[in-house]
């Protein structure tokens, strides 16, 4: 593997000089964590000893360098493993969109993002444990099995295709993987399938010199929850999901400590703020995971947004939510822009809260394109947020002497929303007096004519 890994570098230089031959990228998901990179290098070392003579793999990890130290389980399982960080590929080192003669495999997601969309025609495989939101086609195989890990998924097809692949090494990452993503195959956890039991079970019995289970999970464990010195941008970067729909961006995040601490924390709501002026967010889902006794999560979640109408939209989605019921229980917040919640359902990890975002932006970008523009939504939809209630998050003057850009034009996603300050106060005679008026115009000729 270590071989291998860091003669990937020189294969991508070498197609992008001469794209004679095909170019196989395992992509994994952009929140990069540990069953999207495990996933991708373990697929990717399996394609390269697998593929015809011409074709070459290398896997991509979807994030940019400089946020790989964030993954802090990420890293230790690689040094634990004997392999170097130096020897990956990242989103940021490649440019996916000037390749010629390039196919990809989608691990531990379904659908590329819309700013990927043009690669979706390079598509030609799809290895997922999510939902599947992608559309069937001829061209792309599609294996999505809603396991544990998709790890797991990943040592099935080695297992049943090349099983000379599996060594030490290969094994190690693919198992470390399976039992972190399987809370240390605890059923209690509700993330553990038969699946999953059966090849963790596979790999320890080939491998008998992986470290003991538990003892290999706590420490990866320990790694991943281990956020002392984090910032609020780096604890939201560190294991975060991104999506979109309509005027609406979202950061799905997931926090690892309670939200009481998290909510703790000096200038969150203004920090949370700068982040999504940061990164073009308009709205944040925090989602906060701790374990009582190592093994049953505790889950709350909390809702950011400048804008009172995308907040309210949002949680209101997230309570109502049926397929699952997330079972939230409102919690008191510090901060008017953050709304607070436990969450009952501990079993709905952010694998099954996502389709529930995606569900309600897909019905609100159909209500949009019915009635016209946001402003035809109902009016108890109003995003009436009173500005006495919280604190500006970002002093105009000071960003525009940083960023050293034009101002933030006001109908911009970037920055806040342009209802803050509410809708403008219309009774039915003052508009029906406003169309009588543009109607009477449209009828009078121009002058001049």
């Amino acid at each position: 593997m270590e071989t291998y890994l860091r003669s990937c570098r020189g294969v991508l230089q070498s197609h992008m000089k001469n794209s004679s031959g095909l170019l196989h990228v395992v992509l994994g998901n952009e929140a990069c964590d540990i069953d999207s990179m495990i996933s991708a290098l373990t697929f990717a070392y399996f394609l390269s000893k697998t593929l015809e003579s011409g074709k070459a793999a290398v896997p991509i990890l979807n994030i940019p360098r400089a946020e790989f130290p964030l993954r802090s389980d990420n890293v230790f399982l690689l040094r634990e493993t004997g392999l170097s960080q130096d020897y990956l590929l990242f989103r940021d080192e490649v440019d996916l969109h000037g390749l010629q003669q390039l196919a990809i495999t989608l691990v531990d997601h379904n659908v590329l993002p819309e700013a990927d969309h043009a690669l979706e025609k390079a598509v030609v495989e799809v290895i997922d444990h999510h939902r599947l939101d992608r559309a069937p086609s001829p061209s792309c195989s599609v294996t999505v099995e809603t396991v544990g890990s998709c790890a797991t998924l990943v040592t099935e097809h080695i297992v049943q295709k090349a099983p000379e692949v599996l060594d030490q090494q290969v094994a190690q990452l693919l198992y470390g993987t399976i039992i972190t993503d399987c809370v240390n195959m605890a059923p209690e956890a509700g993330k553990v399938t038969p699946k999953d039991s059966q090849y963790a079970i596979l790999l320890e019995t080939r491998f008998p010199k992986l470290p003991p289970r538990s003892i290999l999970f706590q420490s990866l464990q320990n790694a991943k929850f281990d956020v002392s010195g984090l910032t609020t941008e780096q604890m939201m970067l560190k294991d975060m999901k991104t999506v979109s729909g309509g005027d609406l961006r979202l950061a799905v995040s997931v926090i690892y400590m309670t939200l009481e601490s998290f909510l703790q924390r000096q200038r969150l709501q203004q920090e949370l703020c700068e982040f999504c002026h940061k990164h073009s967010y308009n709205l944040v889902v925090a989602m906060t995971i701790s374990f009582i006794n190592d093994k049953e999560p505790f889950r709350q979640l909390a809702v950011y947004s400048s804008c009172t109408l995308y907040r309210d939209e949002v949680s209101r989605a997230l309570e109502k939510a049926r397929n699952p019921n997330l079972d939230l229980s409102p919690m008191s917040s510090p901060y008017p822009d953050v709304k607070a919640y436990v969450q009952g359902n501990t079993l709905a990890s952010r694998k099954k809260v996502l389709p529930i975002i995606l569900d309600f932006l897909k019905d609100r970008e159909r209500k949009m394109a019915q009635s016209g523009n946001l402003e035809d939504l109902e009016l108890e939809d109003e995003c009436t947020q009173d500005p006495s209630d919280s604190q500006q998050c970002c002093e105009d003057s000071a960003i525009e002497e940083d960023s050293g850009v034009p101002p933030t034009p006001m109908n911009s996603l970037v920055e806040g929303c342009p209802l803050d300050n509410g809708l403008p106060k219309i009774n039915a005679e003052v508009l029906v007096e406003k169309v009588s008026k543009i109607a009477s115009e449209e009828d009078r000729p121009f002058e001049g004519q």
